[in-house]
C-alpha cells in the first residue's frame, strides 16, 4: 500500500471512530428521557396511604399537588410504592424526592423491578449492596444511574429508612426508553428449526426467561459435525462445543457461566467467536474460553431452538431436553430468527404450541431473609374427620443446611410436629404425649439453591413425606393416630415475642424461599398476607425470591472451591498452596532468599514467585552455602551426554531440546528477580569442531532466553554474540586461530566449558551440534541446571530520615482483593508506612505507638481498622515484618509472627476499593504523620515496589538500608559471625567449626587406621591466650597458652584410640583418648621433665558406635570436662599452667610421637578408625581446613579421609550445600575420554569394593594391636583432685548424645 492510500485510510478509521462514538453519546443520551410525567394516576399503587391526598398518584417528581407526594398510613419497612410504565422499557435512573413542604422524604431505599406486577426483582448496585442512599431534605432530587440499566414494566421502591423527624414521604421519576423486541414462548414441546444461510459472521445472542431450570436454547450443527449447544442444566448456561457423538474429552468442551438463571426473569446471553477463542457472556459476566483447533469450525448449517429435534446431546440425560419459557431478540450471525419467525420466513419451521407473546405462570414466593422470619397462617378447617386425610404442600430453596419450614401443635396441644432440614436432608419430627418420639427422614443435598418439592400427607394410619415428587424419595410411617393441626401453621420460624404456646422451634430458623404453599390440597394465596389480610409475618419479603448464588463468580481465587449459606460464602483453599478468607496469601515464600532469612537450610522448597499473583508456586532446591542462597531449576537432562554418529542417511546435526521442571511464567520470574543467574555450557570433543572454521559457516549453536527463546551464537564464558568461546577471549586456546579449543579439530580429548551468565540469554532452551557425522567425531555435552541468587525484592529498601519525606507510586489497584506485605525498622514511635485515597475510599498502614501497627481503610462502608499490638517495643532498631489483607470478607492484619487479627466486614456492604490518588510510602500527601526509619521488601498483591529505584531521585530519601545483623545475627550458630552485606547478610564460619549458610552444618569425616590429619599452627592460636613474652615465628608458633577450649564429636567401636593429639617444641602435649575400657582420658603434660597428669572421665561405654560430644576447657590449672549431656566433671592440674610452644594438632594417627611417653606412642600408632566431627581448638578447626581449604591451609592429610554426614544425629538428604560446577577456564588437552553418566554404575561398583578392603584391613590391624596392647599392663599415672566447679570456664558450646542400637559388650570384644 503505499503512503497517499495508507493516509486516506487512516483518516476514514478516525471518521468512523468520531461517528460511532457520537452515535453512543447520542444513543445513551437518547435512553435517558423522563418516564413518570405523563402516566396516569392509575398507574400508580402503593401498600397503603396516609389520606386521600397522600395517594400514590401524587408521587411525580417536583409536582405539589394533593399533600406534595405520597406518604403511607404508617412508617415502616413493609411499605412500598409501585408505577406501571405502561410497557417493558429499558430504565438507566431512578431520582427521589421528599414530600413538597414537609419533613418528609426517604434517607434510604431498595429499589425491585418487575414484568408482570408479580415476582419481584431486587436490584443490586454491587454484589452486596442493596440500599440506595435517598434524600436529606424534602426539596432537593437525589438521581442514581443504574450501573446496568433494566428492562421492566413495573417498578417498586421500598423504603428503609426516612426522616428523623418525619414519615416517609416520596416523589419520583424514572428515567430511560422504550424497549423493542420480538418474543416468542415456547411451552417445553414447541421449538423452531432454522437453516442459516452461509455468512461470515460468528456470534449468536438472545434474551430468554425460563419456567423450568432445565433445558436446551439452542443447538447448532453443521455438515462437518461441529456442534454448538447452548442449554440450561440445573439454573446454570452450559456452552458445547463439540464434534461427532463422541463425549471423550478431545471431542468436547464444556463451560458454565451463570447461575439461578430458572428464576423467571429475563437474562442475556451471547456467544462471540474470535479466532481460537470464544466470549461467553450471561448478563454482566463474561468468559474467555480458548477453543481447541479441531473444534473451532463455525459452519452451521442447521439450528433448532428450544430443543434437539434428534441431533444427538451428549450429556443431556436426565432431565428433559426441551427449553419451557421465553425468547426474545434471538439473533444469529445478525440475523434475527424470531422475527423470521413471524414472518413465517421458509427457512424457519414451527414445531408444536409457539406463540410471539410471553405468557408466565404467577408463581408468589416469599424470601426469609433472617433468622426472625416467619410466616403464620390460620388453622384451616380440613375434610378429615370425614375423608381422614391432612396435608401440607411447599416448594423451598435454599444454601443453608439446616431450618424449620413447617411447625404445629397437634390437636389439644398434645404435641407438636416439625418439619426441617438438617445435613440437607428433610426431617419430620412428631412428639405426641404418652407416645414414643416419631421420626421420618427423606431426600440429601437440598441446600444447592435449587426448587424442591415437599408434601406432608397423614391418613389414617399413614403418614408419608415426599421430596421431589416422582424424582426425589418418599418416608412413610404407621402411627396409630392422625396427624393434623390443631392451631396455627408456622413457616420458617417462630415469632420472637415470647409466644411459645403456639410455636416452639428447638431447630434453626429456615433461611430460603418458599412459594406454591398449599393446606389441605387448596392452594395459599399470598397476596391477602402481603397485604396484612391473612395471617401474620416477620422480616419477610412476599413475592420475590431474593436467593443470591455468591459462588457463582466466586471470589475464590488459585482454585479455591467454594461453598455458601444464605448469607455468606466459605472458600476452602485445601491443597491450593494459598490461605485466607478468599485463598488469596501465598503459604510459600517468593525465594530461597526468603526461605533462608526464616532459618531454613538446603533443601526443597515450593516457591510462589509473585506471591498472590496467577503464578503457581512449584517445587525448586535451595542451596544455601556460606556466600549465596542458590535457587536451582533442575531440567530433563543434566548429566553428561555422550553425542552419537547420526545412522547413514540421516541428520547431519545433533539436536536436544531441554524441558525445565518450572513453568514459562516461574522461570521468567524467577531470572527477572535474581541478580545473577548462571548455567553451566561444557563440550567435550574429539575430531568434532564447535563453533566455526576459518572459512566455513556456523557449526553449532543454542537456543535461550524468556518464552521460545533466541539464536545464540556465543559459548560459556563468552559475551553473547561474540561467536567464541571463552578462550577465545582470554586468547589461550588450543589453535590461536581459532576461537575454541574444539575448533583445533584434534585427535585428542579437549573441552570448551564455562558457564553462562548474561541473564537475557538463559535459561538455554535447546542445543544443535553440527559437526558429530564425520568419522573419528566423538564428544559429549552438558547443560547445567539453570542456578540463581540474590533476590532483587527481599533486600529493595529505602531509608526515610525526615517526617516529611516520601515516596510515590502509581495508584494501588485492588479493588476486590489487596494484600500489602514489608519490613520496617526504626527508633521512632509512630509514623505512615503507607498510603493511598480515593475520593472517599482510603487504605492505609501506620505505627500507631511504639507498639502497635494499625491497618485502617474504607470501601465505602465507614473507616475500618485492624489492630495488632506487640509484646515488646517495635522501635528497636529491628526489622520487623508486616502482612495485611483485604477482601470481601474480612480484613487481616499480622505483625512478625504473632496471631494474626482480623475484621469481617459487612455482609450487605460495598466490597470494591476504589482508590484515584498516588500511592505514598513512608508518609501522606499531607506530610503529617510520616515514617522515619527503613522499609524493605513492600509488595502489593505479589508486585514488589522498587524502592530503591524511586529513593535515589527523592529528597530525604536514601536508597537501601544496612544493618541487617541486629535482626538476622543470631542466625548465625556455632561461634559463626554474622557480616554485614550492602544489601543482605551473611555468616561467617571461620571461627567455627561448622559450616553452611548459618554455620550450622558440622564438618564430619571418616577415618581409617592409616589416616592422619596434621595441622601446623603457623599462625598465633589465640592472641589473647598468648603470654606477652611470646613472639610470632615465620616457621612456627611460639605461642604460651594458659588456656584451651577443645570441643569434637567422634563416633567409633575401637579403644584403645587417640581422638585428638596436640604437641609442642618443648615436649609438652595434650592428647584425648579413649583407654581400654572404654573411658575418655584427658592427659596433659605441661611440663616437659614431668609425667602426664591424667584425668579420667567417668563416662562409660564411649567405644558403643554411637556418636558422642567431648567439651575440655582449661583456665590455668582448672579443667572441665563434659561428655554428651552429662554432668561436667571438674579437675585442677598440679603442673605448670602454660602450654608452651604449640606446635601441631594431629587427628588420627600420630607419625611423630618423640614427646609421648612409650605407652601413649603405642596407642597413638595404631591410628583411628570411626568418624570425627565438629573439631574446634580454640578457633581452629583442622577437619574443616582440611576437608574444605586444603589448598590454603597449613594442613597435611595422609591416608584416606572421607567426607560423611557420621556427624549428624539424623541423616539429612539435603545436608550437602555445595554444587560443584566447572569453572570458566577453558579444559586443557588429555587423552582421557569425559565419564558419561552410562559410566557411573561402574564406578560406584569400584569404589564400594575399595571400601570394603580398607574396612576390613583396618580391622584386622586394630584387634591386633589391642592383644598387644592388653599384655602390656596398664601405664604409670597420677591422679588428680577434684576440683571445685566454679573453677573452671563453661564450655562455649554442647552436644548432643548419639543414637541408639550400638554393639553388645560381648560384640565390642571384637572391635577396637
Amino acid at each position: 500500500m503505499d503512503l497517499w492510500s495508507s493516509n486516506v485510510w487512516g483518516i476514514i478509521t478516525q471518521v468512523t471512530l468520531v461517528l460511532l462514538s457520537s452515535y453512543g453519546a447520542t444513543k445513551g443520551e437518547v435512553c435517558h428521557s423522563p418516564l413518570v410525567p405523563n402516566l396516569p394516576p392509575s398507574s400508580f399503587r402503593s401498600s397503603s396511604q396516609l389520606s386521600g391526598s397522600h395517594g400514590p398518584g401524587f408521587a411525580k417528581l417536583n409536582r405539589r399537588e394533593g399533600a406534595g407526594g405520597w406518604s403511607p398510613l404508617s412508617s415502616d419497612r413493609y411499605q412500598w410504592l409501585e408505577v406501571d410504565l405502561g410497557g417493558r422499557t429499558q430504565i438507566t435512573a431512578v431520582a427521589t424526592q421528599g414530600r413538597y413542604g414537609s419533613s418528609d422524604w426517604l434517607t434510604a431505599y431498595l429499589l425491585m423491578f418487575s414484568d408482570a406486577g408479580h415476582n419481584w426483582k431486587q436490584y443490586r448496585r454491587e454484589e452486596s449492596i442493596e440500599a440506595f442512599p435517598g434524600n436529606t431534605n424534602a426539596d432537593s432530587v437525589v438521581q442514581h444511574r443504574l450501573q446496568h440499566p433494566v428492562t421492566a414494566r413495573y417498578v417498586r421502591l421500598l423504603p428503609l429508612d426516612w426522616s428523623p423527624n418525619g414519615r416517609i414521604g416520596l416523589r419520583l421519576e424514572a428515567y430511560g426508553c422504550p424497549h423493542n423486541s420480538d418474543v416468542v414462548s415456547l411451552d417445553g414441546r414447541s421449538s423452531l428449526l432454522f437453516r442459516p444461510r452461509p455468512t461470515s459472521g460468528q456470534s449468536v445472542s438472545l434474551t430468554f426467561k425460563a419456567l423450568r431450570n432445565s433445558g436446551t436454547l439452542l443447538h447448532a450443527e453443521g455438515r462437518s459435525e461441529h456442534g454448538l449447544v447452548l442449554r440450561l442444566e440445573k439454573g446454570k448456561l452450559l456452552l458445547l462445543l463439540r464434534k461427532g457423538r463422541s463425549s471423550s474429552p478431545d471431542s468436547q468442551r464444556r463451560v458454565s457461566l451463570g447461575s439461578l438463571l430458572d428464576d423467571q426473569h429475563w437474562h442475556r446471553v451471547a456467544v462471540e467467536r474470535h479466532g481460537t477463542h470464544l466470549n461467553l457472556t450471561v448478563d454482566q459476566s463474561t468468559l474467555w474460553v480458548q477453543v481447541p483447533p479441531g473444534l473451532a469450525h463455525w459452519d452451521h448449517d442447521q439450528i433448532s431452538v428450544g430443543a434437539d429435534h434428534g441431533l444427538g446431546s451428549p450429556g443431556s440425560v436426565g432431565f428433559n431436553r426441551n427449553f419451557h419459557g421465553c425468547l426474545e431478540n434471538l439473533v444469529y450471525n445478525g440475523v434475527n430468527l424470531v422475527d423470521l419467525a413471524k414472518k413465517t420466513d421458509q427457512r424457519v419451521s414451527v414445531k408444536g404450541n409457539v406463540t410471539f407473546s410471553c405468557a408466565e405462570p404467577v408463581f408468589v414466593a416469599m424470601t426469609f431473609a433472617s433468622p426472625q422470619s416467619f410466616l403464620r397462617l390460620p388453622r384451616v378447617a380440613d375434610a378429615s374427620s370425614s375423608t381422614g386425610v391432612s396435608s401440607v404442600g411447599l416448594q423451598f430453596r435454599t444454601w443453608n443446611e439446616a431450618g424449620l419450614l413447617l411447625t404445629f401443635d397437634l390437636p389439644k396441644h398434645e404435641g407438636a410436629a416439625w418439619l426441617y432440614l438438617s445435613k440437607a436432608g428433610l426431617h419430620l419430627q412428631i412428639h405426641k404425649s404418652g407416645r414414643a418420639p416419631l421420626e421420618l427422614n427423606a431426600g440429601s443435598a437440598l441446600n444447592d439453591g435449587q426448587w424442591h418439592s415437599v408434601e406432608l400427607i397423614s391418613r389414617r394410619g399413614r403418614l408419608s413425606v415426599s421430596v421431589d415428587g416422582a424424582d426425589g424419595a418418599t418416608a412413610h410411617a404407621s402411627p396409630p393416630f392422625l396427624i393434623t393441626a390443631g392451631g396455627p401453621l408456622f413457616f420458617g420460624g417462630c415469632p420472637a415475642d415470647g409466644s411459645g404456646r403456639e410455636c416452639t422451634n428447638p431447630f434453626e430458623a429456615f433461611q430460603g424461599c418458599m412459594r406454591l404453599l398449599t393446606v389441605h390440597d387448596q392452594p395459599v394465596d399470598l397476596i391477602p398476607v402481603q397485604q396484612r389480610l391473612l395471617g401474620n409475618y416477620s422480616h419477610l419479603q412476599i413475592d420475590m425470591c431474593g436467593i443470591i448464588d455468591r459462588c457463582s463468580q466466586s471470589h475464590c481465587e488459585h482454585g479455591g472451591s467454594c461453598t455458601q449459606s444464605w448469607s455468606s460464602f466459605h472458600c476452602n483453599c485445601s491443597g491450593t498452596g494459598y490461605s485466607g478468607a478468599t485463598c488469596h496469601s501465598s503459604i510459600y515464600e517468593q525465594s530461597c532468599e526468603a526461605y533462608k532469612h526464616a532459618g531454613n537450610t538446603s533443601g526443597y522448597y515450593y516457591i510462589d514467585v509473585d506471591g498472590s499473583g496467577p503464578i503457581r508456586p512449584q517445587r525448586m532446591f535451595c542451596n544455601m552455602t556460606e556466600d549465596n542462597t542458590w535457587m536451582v531449576i533442575q531440567h530433563n537432562n543434566t548429566e553428561l551426554t555422550r553425542v552419537r554418529p547420526p545412522a547413514p542417511g540421516g541428520r547431519s546435526r545433533h539436536a536436544a531440546h531441554f524441558r525445565y521442571a518450572s513453568e514459562e511464567e516461574q522461570l521468567a520470574a524467577v531470572v527477572s528477580q535474581s541478580e545473577h543467574c548462571e548455567q553451566e555450557l561444557t563440550y567435550h570433543c574429539r575430531k568434532s569442531r564447535l563453533l566455526n572454521t576459518p572459512d566455513g559457516p556456523l557449526l553449532s549453536w543454542w537456543v535461550g532466553g524468556p518464552g521460545a527463546g533466541r539464536v545464540q551464537t556465543h559459548w560459556a564464558g563468552a559475551p553473547p554474540g561474540s561467536q567464541q568461546c571463552s578462550c577465545g577471549l582470554q586468547q589461550n586456546c588450543l589453535d590461536l586461530k581459532h576461537s575454541c579449543n574444539c575448533d583445533a579439530d584434534r585427535n585428542e580429548w579437549a573441552n570448551d566449558s564455562g558457564l553462562l551468565t548474561h541473564k537475557e540469554t538463559l535459561p538455554v532452551r535447546s542445543l544443535v551440534l553440527g559437526d558429530v557425522q564425520r568419522p573419528g567425531s566423538e564428544s559429549a555435552y552438558r547443560v547445567g541446571p539453570l542456578r540463581c541468587h540474590g533476590d532483587k525484592n527481599v533486600w529493595n529498601a529505602a531509608f526515610f530520615d525526615q517526617e516529611t519525606s516520601y515516596l510515590h507510586f502509581p495508584t494501588f489497584h485492588g479493588e476486590l482483593s489487596a494484600d500489602v506485605s514489608f519490613l520496617f525498622k526504626t527508633t521512632s514511635s509512630s509514623g505512615v508506612f503507607l498510603e493511598n485515597l480515593g475520593i472517599k475510599d482510603f487504605i492505609r498502614i501506620e505505627l500507631g505507638s511504639s507498639s502497635e501497627v494499625v491497618f485502617s481503610f474504607d470501601v465505602g462502608n465507614g473507616p475500618l481498622e485492624v489492630r495488632v499490638a506487640a509484646g515488646g517495643p517495635l522501635s528497636d532498631g529491628r526489622w520487623h515484618r508486616v502482612r495485611a489483607e483485604r477482601n470481601v470478607k474480612e480484613a487481616s492484619l499480622r505483625l512478625d509472627e504473632l496471631p494474626a487479627a482480623t475484621r469481617e466486614a459487612p455482609a450487605d456492604g460495598h466490597i470494591h476499593l476504589q482508590l484515584n490518588s498516588q500511592l505514598f510510602i513512608g508518609g501522606t500527601a499531607s506530610r503529617q504523620k510520616g515514617f522515619r526509619g527503613c522499609i524493605r521488601s513492600l509488595q502489593l498483591n505479589g508486585v514488589t515496589l522498587d524502592l530503591e529505584e524511586r529513593a535515589r531521585i527523592t529528597p530525604g530519601v536514601q536508597a537501601g538500608c544496612p544493618g541487617h545483623c541486629s535482626s538476622y545475627g543470631s542466625l548465625c550458630q556455632n561461634r559463626g559471625r554474622c557480616l554485614e552485606r550492602p544489601s543482605s547478610f551473611a555468616c561467617d564460619c571461620g571461627p567455627s567449626a561448622s559450616t553452611g549458610a548459618f554455620c550450622d552444618r558440622e564438618v564430619s569425616a571418616s577415618l581409617t587406621s592409616g589416616t592422619s590429619v596434621s595441622y601446623t599452627f603457623w599462625e598465633p592460636v589465640d592472641e589473647l591466650n598468648r603470654s606477652s613474652s611470646s613472639t610470632a615465628s615465620s616457621t612456627h608458633s611460639d605461642v604460651n597458652l594458659r588456656a584451651e577450649n577443645v570441643s569434637l564429636s567422634f563416633r567409633t567401636s575401637q579403644s584403645p584410640a587417640v581422638l585428638l593429639f596436640v604437641g609442642s617444641h618443648h615436649r609438652e602435649y595434650l592428647a584425648l583418648l579413649l583407654n581400654k575400657h572404654d573411658m575418655l582420658e584427658v592427659r596433659y603434660r605441661l611440663d616437659g621433665s614431668k609425667d602426664a597428669e591424667i584425668l579420667r572421665s567417668q563416662a562409660r561405654s564411649l567405644a558403643d558406635g554411637q556418636l558422642h560430644a567431648v567439651a575440655v576447657s582449661r583456665l590455668a590449672d582448672a579443667v572441665s570436662v563434659q561428655i554428651d549431656q552429662n554432668t561436667k566433671e571438674d579437675f585442677n592440674l598440679t603442673s605448670d599452667v602454660e602450654f608452651s610452644g604449640v606446635r601441631s594438632l594431629v587427628l588420627g594417627r600420630v607419625h611423630d610421637s618423640g614427646e609421648m611417653d612409650s605407652e601413649l606412642s603405642r596407642v597413638a600408632a595404631l591410628g583411628f578408625t570411626g568418624c570425627l566431627s565438629g573439631v574446634l581448638f580454640n578457633s581452629v578447626s583442622p577437619l574443616k581446613a582440611a576437608l574444605l581449604h586444603p589448598d590454603t591451609s597449613p594442613v597435611v592429610v595422609t591416608g584416606p579421609l572421607v567426607p560423611s554426614i557420621c556427624g549428624s544425629t539424623s541423616a539429612n538428604p539435603y545436608a550437602a550445600e555445595t554444587t560443584h560446577h566447572l569453572s570458566g577456564q577453558s579444559g586443557s588437552v588429555g587423552t582421557g575420554q569425559p565419564v558419561v553418566n552410562a559410566m557411573r554404575s561402574d564406578s560406584a561398583l569400584i569404589g564400594g569394593v575399595i571400601a570394603v578392603v580398607i574396612f576390613v584391613s583396618a580391622s584386622a590391624l586394630a584387634v591386633t594391636a589391642r592383644v598387644l596392647y592388653q599384655r602390656k599392663g596398664t601405664c604409670r599415672s597420677r591422679e588428680v583432685k577434684a576440683a571445685k566447679p566454679e573453677d573452671v570456664p563453661e564450655p562455649a558450646f554442647s552436644r548432643r548424645t548419639g543414637s541408639h542400637g550400638g554393639p553388645s559388650e560381648n560384640q565390642r570384644e571384637y572391635f577396637i
